[in-house]
Order: C-alpha cells, then sequence, then structure tokens
C-alpha cells in the first residue's frame, strides 16, 4: 500500500489483533503503524522481552493474528528476539518491518532467517491481503514454511482478489505503462484506461494508478486537481523510493495510497481491498 488511508477501518470481515514489537521512532514507521491499526487492533510494546514477560491482555489467552517486528534499520532485531516471540506463541507468523534503509537490500533476502521482510510503505497492504486470506480460510503467504523459498511466496502471493474493480493506469514510459497494467490484472482488477504522463482529469474510472517515478510539486499539484475534479476516487501513487515526507505530501494532496516500485501483486492487492472495503 503501500501506505494508504483507507475510507473505513473495517477494512476486512473479522477484526483481528496484532502485535506491534519496537518502536515508531521514524516517520516511515509511523505512518506504517497507522495504516495496520487500521486494519487490525494493534498492541504495542518496546522488546521481546517485554512481550513475553508482560504480554498485552488480549494475547495472554490467545495468539496475535501476526506478530510485527519494528526496525528502524536493516537487521535491527537478532534472530533470537524472533525465535522468543515464537515460543511463546507458536501459532502466530512473525513478520519484521523495514524502514526506509531496506530500499539499499531488497534483492538480498530477509535480515532474519524465516522471518517475512515488509518495507513500511508495503505494509498496510500486505496485511489486508494476509487477514483477507485467514478470514478465507486460506493460509497465504504467512502460512507456508518457514523453509520455503521466497519464490514460494510471490507465487502464493499471486491471486485475483480485486475482483469487479475498473482501474485506470497512468506512466511516463511505455514499459512502465505495459507492467502496470499487467499486475493491475493479475490482481483480478480490470484495466479500464491507459494513458501515458499525466492521467486526465476527466476519466471516470474509480480507481486510478499512477506510476509517477518520483513525487514533486507537479505531481502533487496534478494529484490535487484530480481528486478535486472527482472526490472520492481512490488514487493510488506509485514511487520508486518512497519516503515519509513525500508519501505524507501526497497523502494530505488527496491520494489514497503511497506504493513503492517495483510493486508486489500482494501489496497493490491488499491495497485495492483498502478501497473496496471503504467504498462499499
Amino acid at each position: 500500500m503501500s501506505v494508504a488511508q483507507p475510507a473505513s477501518a473495517a477494512v476486512i470481515p473479522g477484526r483481528y489483533s496484532a502485535l506491534w514489537v519496537g518502536t515508531d521512532a521514524t516517520a516511515d514507521l509511523r505512518l506504517a503503524k497507522a495504516g495496520a491499526a487500521r486494519l487490525a487492533d494493534l498492541h504495542v510494546v518496546e522488546s521481546a522481552t517485554e512481550a513475553v514477560a508482560h504480554p498485552p491482555k488480549p494475547f495472554q489467552e490467545r495468539s496475535p493474528a501476526v506478530i510485527l517486528m519494528a526496525s528502524s534499520s536493516p537487521g535491527g532485531w537478532p534472530l533470537g528476539d524472533a525465535v522468543t516471540l515464537s515460543i511463546r506463541w507458536p501459532l502466530a507468523p512473525v513478520v519484521s518491518v523495514a524502514a526506509s534503509l531496506v530500499d539499499g537490500r531488497r534483492r538480498s533476502g530477509p535480515a532474519i532467517a524465516g522471518v517475512e521482510e515488509v518495507p513500511w510503505h508495503d505494509l498496510p497492504g500486505r496485511l489486508a491481503a494476509w487477514l483477507s486470506d485467514r478470514d478465507a480460510g486460506r493460509p497465504g503467504v504467512l502460512g507456508l514454511p518457514a523453509t520455503a523459498r521466497r519464490e514460494e511466496g510471490i507465487f502464493e502471493g499471486i491471486r485475483p482478489r480485486a475482483m469487479g474493480l475498473r482501474a485506470a493506469v497512468a506512466a511516463m514510459r511505455p514499459a512502465d505503462l505495459d507492467g502496470l497494467a499487467d499486475l493491475v490484472a493479475a490482481t483480478g482488477a480490470s484495466v479500464a484506461a491507459r494513458s501515458m504522463g499525466r492521467p486526465p482529469l476527466d476519466d471516470t474510472t474509480e480507481v486510478l494508478l499512477w506510476d509517477v517515478g518520483m513525487i514533486d510539486s507537479s505531481t502533487l499539484a496534478w494529484l490535487r486537481m484530480l481528486v478535486a475534479n472527482r472526490p472520492g476516487r481512490c488514487v493510488i501513487v506509485l514511487e520508486s523510493f518512497p519516503r515519509a515526507e513525500t508519501t505524507r505530501a501526497a497523502l494530505d494532496a488527496g491520494a489514497a495510497a503511497v506504493m513503492g516500485r517495483p510493486c508486489g501483486v500482494e501489496a497493490l492487492a491488499g491495497t485495492l481491498l483498502f478501497f473496496r472495503s471503504g467504498a462499499s
């Protein structure tokens, strides 16, 4: 998502409780935490030791739907902390949420062996997809064994979810436009309109995905006009390396979400689930 501000907190039919372990000392982690809190009841502790010694009341008798280990730098958590949490709640999947510094190591694999790592801007969208899978009785990506290869997680996340949505796509280059259209189709949504460069102001589709490359002042000005021209429309902005300040500026200008590019199917599908629930 991707960091999204959905119209409704009731994105998932069942309301789940999640455990956030760590601080939100950076602006990007605060945005990720706010997005997660719209999807699940979030209970916060500062360390794995505190979580086990003094678990929040909901988790004294049952497991969290997911454990989110937030870190402001890659490798911020030792493997032992993940093991400690897994021993205490063996049925709860453990996920590492990384701040902006993760962008430099996307291809090098997770910092903690066997623990899914999620960039901060992907957390709301992917969490929506995970909880949707859980509601549907599917294991999903988080149901895979810790020994599963990254490729298996990618294939598990590719599933049509955003059925019935019609989306417009816009990008600055033909290759990016084609890739974005294919990505939208993979989520189950249909591509109703395509445009090079800035998206037109008179398009009537309910969802717009706009690959801007980099958010700048001209992007924000056009975004404000897009939203003002069609209030309530879901505009999802894709940026190469989202940062908290540009993400906040885009959200303030009316974007529903800011996502990193390249974007995964699961993250985009979850972001569209945000919109579909909020719009219904």
